[in-house]
């Protein structure tokens, strides 16, 4: 994939010593997680640490201690292009039909949680802004190539190796990090890959290898239309159709009958002219140069501190503008845009939903080359009737289905963290086919076949090869890139040049849990 501006990610990693308070268990030190502050971030990097297990919270990053920590998060992604909505997705996209067309505001519970709970545990402690970066910003402005020091003759006397006199050539060329598409993500199996569902246990559900069963009203339906294919003289300008085409018509019949009402059905579905409400959904760049983000901020900031105090109990000054900003505004993700990518581009967006002229609900999201990852959902509690943290979910995949017409390698739906040891949790492994990231292998399981292990285990490797490993993990600690100074080098340089006590350890444990790639490409701030 083509780098927008050419930058890499700089980031400062913190390690994980200390432990946070809990969203889920309410346990005040025993949230553990590894931490970075992101400068900056390529959306392809960032894909590359989700796929390792990482998330972001503002510009933090982190990544939660899975053997240690009190409620182990497992990455969560939604096979969207195989998605199909359950009995009560449906009930929720039809309440919404409902109200818009004719005001209907039957208040029925909601059986599920809303989609927002996944972050419940970055709002609920303070760890992004305890571990905030003190580094200015001129010490993380690489130096240009005409200004950088020679670093090969500094090490000529010492028996240099190729990789020490590549490091100018690392200054120059490597600022321009074009990550391309084709290259595997570690761990990431083939996108056509096929996924195997066990048969479930008698009364777990629909038997996933059967067809359908189809309702008999469907078959009345198609029987009437073959009739009336049979019977027609399908003309086109006075001639018959050709044999193909009536069998294309015939083909096309038969599968709108038999198919299970998708999303689309029901989000894309034209309103009557009477219709009592207007939705609109509009897709706003992170970014205070975007006119949209700019006029409708006040007006979403105003909406979060209402959320923010009615569903999670925050006091005003938990929710201010300066949090919303640094909470939901701020991200590492630098824009990108490739040939093969979507219209809207690569980086993070919020999603408003209008309804009649005012914001009642936004989805933060960011648009990955493989995913649309779900940062953050926020809504207008006066409209929690309205099931709205299921319906922007099910917005979200029919979106992700969208962006994967132009952009055929993004056609997953990252759902956050599935949480099995907190049962108020457990609603998106709702959102089937799903998978589930190894803590140990990075590789995706089925859902299905993790569900039994995680009810043996709160933490467990579901990768069941037993010789299996990490494929992505740190093979050469020498070629992790550093900025020291201002300078880019390969740490088996910066190693050298250190004074003061050794970091080794550090570096060694940053770069095992981002893994060898993105070690490579990122640059680890030093001061």
């Amino acid at each position: 994939m083509a780098a927008g501006g050419g930058s890499p990610s700089i980031v400062e990693f913190f390690g994980g010593e200390d432990g946070y308070r809990c969203g889920y268990c309410r346990s005040d030190t025993g949230n553990l997680s590894h931490g970075m502050w992101a400068h900056s971030m390529t959306v392809q990097d960032y894909q590359d640490l989700i796929d390792r297990g990482w998330r972001r919270s503002g510009k933090y990053v982190y990544k939660p201690i899975m053997n240690q920590t009190c409620c182990p998060q497992y990455t969560i992604r939604c096979q969207a292009l195989h998605f199909q909505a359950s009995k009560s997705h449906k009930k929720v996209l039809k309440k919404m039909l409902k109200f818009l067309s004719k005001g209907d505001v039957s208040k029925v519970a909601s059986e599920e949680e809303p989609m927002d709970s996944h972050i419940e545990d970055a709002v609920a402690c303070d760890f992004p802004y305890k571990s905030e970066s003190q580094a200015s910003q001129s010490e993380l402005t690489p130096l240009g190539v005409d200004h950088t020091e020679r670093v090969e003759n500094e090490e000529k006397d010492s028996g240099e190796t190729k990789e020490e006199v590549d490091v100018q050539k690392v200054e120059s060329d490597s600022l321009q990090i074009c990550a391309d598409k084709d290259t595997p993500v570690p761990g990431e199996p083939s996108h056509s890959a096929k996924v195997v569902h066990a048969p479930p246990k008698p009364g777990k559900g629909a038997d996933l290898s059967k067809p359908l069963c189809r309702k008999a009203k469907d078959i009345r339906k198609e029987r009437k239309l073959q009739k009336l294919l049979q019977n027609q003289k399908c003309t086109l300008e006075g001639s018959q159709l050709p044999g193909g085409d009536q069998a294309f018509l015939l083909q096309n019949s038969k599968s709108k009958t038999n198919q299970p009402k998708t999303i689309e059905d029901f989000v894309l579905v034209s309103l009557p002219d009477d219709a009592r409400h207007k939705l609109e959904v509009r897709l706003v760049p992170v970014s205070f140069e975007d006119p949209q983000f700019k006029s409708s901020f006040n007006q979403s900031a105003t909406l979060f501190a209402k959320y923010q105090m009615s569903v999670h109990k925050d006091t005003p000054s938990d929710c201010g503008e300066n949090e919303f900003t640094r909470f939901l505004c701020d991200s590492p993700l630098e824009p990108e845009h490739a040939p093969n990518g979507p219209e809207c581009g690569y980086g993070s967006f919020h999603q408003q939903y209008w309804l009649d002229g005012k914001i009642i609900a936004v989805g933060v999201i960011d648009i990955l080359p493989y995913c649309v990852s779900s940062v953050y959902l926020y809504y207008d509690p006066d409209f929690s009737f309205l099931s709205l943290g299921v319906y922007s979910a099910l917005r979200e995949i029919a979106f992700t289905r969208q962006l994967h017409e132009k952009a055929p390698d993004l056609c997953f739906y990252y759902m956050g963290f599935y949480i099995h040891s907190c049962p108020k949790m457990r609603y998106k492994g709702q959102y089937r086919p799903s998978d589930l990231l190894c803590p140990e292998t990075y590789v995706w399981t089925p859902i299905e076949q993790c569900l039994p292990l995680l009810e043996n285990s709160k933490y467990s490797r579901f990768n069941q090869d037993g010789k299996a490993v990490d494929e992505g993990r740190l093979k050469e600690l020498g070629r992790v890139r550093v900025l020291h100074k201002r300078t880019v080098m390969p740490y088996s340089v910066y190693k050298k040049r250190r004074k003061g006590p050794s970091d080794e350890a550090n570096v060694q444990q940053y770069a095992s849990l981002v893994g060898q790639t993105c070690s490579e490409r990122m640059l680890l701030f030093r001061s």
